[in-house]
């Protein structure tokens, strides 16, 4: 066996693999061995064909494809051991020749990230401040959540309550009808199309309209932007809102003492929520910092990987997994493969934000002890109520403990990054 090796873009290198006559036959020996039991030649009894009455009755590539599925992965294997090198995962294998046998195997190596000089990132923090506005539009909101809703005899207002039955057709394909489908009547509203609320107004009850709205060319989808879509809707009743009044009534309806207590809890509340969101701002700002400053590279099989897992955790979101994942890609005209690719790009960031942050949390000397684990476990063990048992055996598997790991030092790594960045 002769061996080479070529690297090759995206921390990846090639092993080119040629085979000598006599070990090519070694393997092809053990194949007929193998597939002499399993087939039946006519005249012979199974496992009693001479080699060449079987390869001329299975033919000499059948017989060739067994041996190759013991030749390449442990060819490979010992390739591997005299070289030194360290895969990180299944190489990708290409037959170059037959005679002599010659394979490459292009191998994933582990990924080179070199660090800028992240010690010299500075973010700053933006001052967090609530307005009385913002209090009042809480408050708003508040209104709209305790409104009477009461039935009305007369045409359809703006921030009424509809309920209609829809029908519609796209492409002149047919929607299912939807019966007692609860809108609400908003100047705002862009669902289902921009343009549906307005011609919901001056409906009476009982009334049936027809109309077709257009997608907008920059739609989100693309396989929809521009398109048309007709509409038969019926409106079945119409509820308008009745608010309450802003007083100490209204605040007991929400728990409070009084207006002023509630007013002070959702200052309370507002502020919380706005600290958060500039926490991630400034730990994304400092982050996309030292990636800006690092060089990354990885083979693609890490992006690979990193679909898969997107894709899985999309595929939660729906009650039968990845096949309703693919009953409403197909909706949409879309393929797995053409999710796959539109969440690369998503997939690309991610990978190199980690290998950033491992490789910091490396020159940080950050670590995570067995103790914080268990708190973090306890945590969620706490938050799960009557779930807190098959938690807590869950989380006592080594990979499970070992994922909690990771997410930790992530955790600490980026809290360090932040405390760099801002001084």
């Amino acid at each position: 066996m002769k061996v080479s090796t070529e690297p090759i873009e995206n921390s990846q290198v090639a092993l080119n693999i040629e085979m000598e006559p006599v070990e090519v036959d070694r393997y092809l020996e053990k194949a007929y061995n193998r597939l002499v039991r399993r087939v039946s030649v006519p005249g012979f009894r199974k496992g009693k064909a001479p080699r060449d009455i079987l390869e001329r009755h299975i033919g000499k590539d059948a017989l060739f494809r067994e041996a190759l599925e013991d030749l390449i992965p442990t060819t490979y294997k010992e390739a591997l051991e005299s070289q030194e090198i360290d895969a990180i995962a299944q190489p990708q294998f290409e037959l170059i020749q037959t005679e002599p046998l010659i394979f490459k195997a292009v191998v994933p190596l582990k990924p080179a990230v070199k660090l800028g000089d992240y010690t010299q990132i500075r973010v700053e923090s933006k001052p967090v401040e609530i307005s009385k506005e913002d209090i009042e539009a809480t408050i708003e909101q508040l209104r709209h959540q305790q409104a009477i809703l009461s039935p009305v005899d007369r045409p359809v207002q703006f921030d009424d309550i509809v309920t209609i039955d829809i029908e519609g057709e796209r492409d002149g394909e047919p929607f299912p009808i939807r019966k007692d489908v609860v809108y609400e009547v908003t100047r705002e509203a862009r669902l289902p199309l921009p343009g549906f609320a307005e011609k919901l107004e001056g409906m009476s009850k009982g009334e049936e309209k027809s109309f077709v709205l257009s997608y907008p060319p920059d739609y989100g989808m693309k396989e929809l932007a521009g398109k048309d879509h007709a509409f038969k809707v019926t409106a079945t009743e119409i509820k308008e809102k009745k608010l309450p009044e802003v007083d100490d009534e209204f605040a007991k309806n929400l728990g409070k003492e009084d207006l002023a207590s509630l007013r002070e809890q959702i200052a309370s509340n507002l502020k919380a929520r706005a600290e958060e969101r500039a926490r991630l701002e400034l730990e994304q700002k400092a982050v996309d910092a030292a990636v800006e400053l690092s060089e990354v590279e990885y083979p693609p099989i890490l992006v690979e990987r990193e679909i898969d897992r997107l894709l899985s955790d999309e595929a939660r979101n729906f009650t039968e997994g990845i096949t309703s994942l693919e009953n409403y890609l197909r909706s949409l005209n879309k393929t797995i493969d053409d999710h796959r690719e539109e969440l690369r790009p998503m997939a690309n960031r991610r990978v190199v934000r980690s290998l950033v942050l491992g490789k910091i949390a490396e020159a940080e000397k950050i670590e995570v002890d067995d103790s914080e684990i268990d708190a973090d476990i306890e945590k969620m063990v706490k938050d799960a109520d009557k779930q807190a048992d098959e938690i807590r055996k869950f989380f006592s598997l080594p990979q499970a403990r070992e994922s909690i790991k990771q997410f930790l030092v992530g955790r600490k790594t980026v809290e360090r990054l932040v405390q760099i960045a801002t001084g």
